[in-house]
């Protein structure tokens, strides 16, 4: 974990309440896909845990939905403002487990990790089949990057305004993976818990205090007890997860 100033590259607007920012300066701090940072937010006490959308050595991006007061804040910095974040947080994703053709499963907010592990698991000369959520065609982003990465995309929105119509599990009907990596809300991961045919890891979004294990504030039940979300998480293998 570094505790760094980053300053602020660009941050637009990509999607229905969904903005990109990236930032530049040391970002040598995270070290592995999946992997979330801490910012501190101008006039509010708490920082707003923000998954890593992809990364380098000087340059960070960030894909977040506005819902609330401190990603309102966030949409308003502009080029050139510096920011105060802890980067490095949680353990990300195991490259390992991979098998020869993996599945990378994002709902809303859950696509940005699903990024750089994409780009990861092609530097091992592995080719996943991606899949993305949403409710409506005017949430979708990120589906012409993915493209870009020459791996088969699928998109599925709730009311079939793009893509299938339906949910990530739809898309998942008939493919056959050897392994699976997700993001999303719970409600996505237990609808995934039914269909799933390999095992996988999930990478959970919850509400954090410090981000660092100090607080006890957010927590999953585990086969091994109860597992904070932030450092021991946030991803956690399929088999581990009591539901």
């Amino acid at each position: 974990m570094k505790d760094v100033n980053l300053t602020v590259k660009s941050n637009k607007k990509i999607a229905k309440d969904v903005y990109q920012m990236i930032l530049t300066g040391d970002t040598t701090g995270i070290t592995n896909c999946g992997q979330f940072v801490n910012i501190k937010i101008d006039g509010l006490y708490l920082r707003r845990p923000i998954s890593v959308c992809d990364y380098d050595g000087d340059t960070l991006t960030l894909v977040y939905k506005v819902v609330g007061k401190g990603t309102k804040v966030m949409s308003k910095y502009k080029g050139g403002e510096v920011l105060q974040v802890l980067t490095g947080l949680g353990n990300g994703y195991d490259l390992t487990r991979s098998g020869d053709y993996p599945l990378l499963i994002g709902g809303g907010v859950g696509v940005p990790p699903m990024y750089n592990l994409c780009k990861s698991l092609l530097k091992k000369g592995v080719t996943p089949t991606v899949i993305l959520g949403f409710n409506t065609a005017d949430e979708v982003f990120y589906e012409d990057e993915f493209k870009s990465l020459g791996v088969k995309v699928i998109v599925a929105t709730a009311d079939g305004s793009l893509g299938i119509k339906g949910f990530v599990t739809d898309g998942m009907v008939g493919l056959n993976y050897t392994y699976f990596y997700s993001c999303g809300p719970m409600p996505m991961f237990r609808a995934i818990e039914k269909v799933a045919t390999s095992d996988g890891e999930y990478s959970f979004e919850e509400r954090m205090g410090c981000g660092f294990g100090a607080c006890m504030g957010c927590s999953c039940k585990t086969l091994t007890g109860n597992k904070r979300i932030c450092v021991d998480g946030p991803v956690m293998k399929r088999g581990e997860i009591i539901w």
